[in-house]
């Protein structure tokens, strides 16, 4: 999620968002989520270069999944629920460092810098991105929000397939609103199967991106992290 409307910016009477001074992942209380769904499906973006930004982004050492600990046990219950129904989720980003979203602000302003438009943002000037798309916070950075897809397995749970969603991760443009027209029924129809499965246990959509859901509520909804995922 790098869209600056689900930054969930704070009503006047609440306070800011706090850096926490935690170094490690252990003191900012975070796990991997793999401690709890050991062999949960996983595409860490931002850990190599097939993202919008085309190379591995500041923080991310190693391709994990780090979570609250609240939000990691709401995920790997989505997951079991999935598997009984021959379904599973493949993850995209988990807990993001503050660093990470500071590098997508640098990333934004070299306007030289293309590699990625096609596949990325087909219909945007890259000078548009910042401030619409990309903001200097994001509630990633808070540990309890998720990037994610569904795939279909078969029923020895083998031979898993990504559902169709219509667009692909960090496709910034209207057709990856969750409810999007133009998309096709079946496209529809999957993204909200994954939302229903993301809802039973706690996960809110932001509906701009399909991908993208965060536990509510947030176990620490005013403090950002920057621990690195390694």
């Amino acid at each position: 999620m790098v869209l600056a409307a689900c930054l969930q910016i704070a009503q006047a009477d609440e306070p800011p968002p706090r850096l926490s001074p935690a170094k490690t992942a252990a003191q900012a209380g975070l796990v991997d989520i793999r401690s709890l769904a050991p062999d949960i499906a996983e595409d860490i973006k931002y850990a190599g270069s097939d993202n919008f930004v085309g190379r591995p982004v500041h923080g991310y050492l190693a391709p994990k999944c780090l979570l609250l600990r609240p939000a990691a046990e709401a995920l790997a219950r989505v997951e079991h629920d999935l598997r009984a129904q021959h379904y599973r989720l493949k993850l995209w980003d988990c807990y993001r460092p503050a660093r990470a979203v500071a590098d997508f602000v640098h990333w934004a302003h070299d306007l030289s810098d293309q590699r990625t438009k096609p596949q990325h943002y087909p219909n945007l000037d890259k000078s548009q991105l910042l401030g619409d798309y990309i903001a200097p916070v994001s509630g990633h950075s808070r540990g309890a929000t998720v990037d994610l897809t569904m795939e279909r397995c078969a029923a020895d749970g083998t031979h898993c397939a990504p559902l169709d969603m219509g667009t692909g991760f960090d496709w910034f443009g209207v057709r990856a609103h969750t409810d999007a027209p133009g998309i096709s029924a079946v496209q529809l129809a999957n993204r909200h199967r994954l939302r229903a499965a993301m809802e039973r246990e706690g996960f809110q959509n932001y509906t701009l991106e399909w991908w993208h859901y965060t536990l509510a509520p947030e176990p620490t909804p005013h403090t950002l992290y920057d621990v690195p995922v390694q």
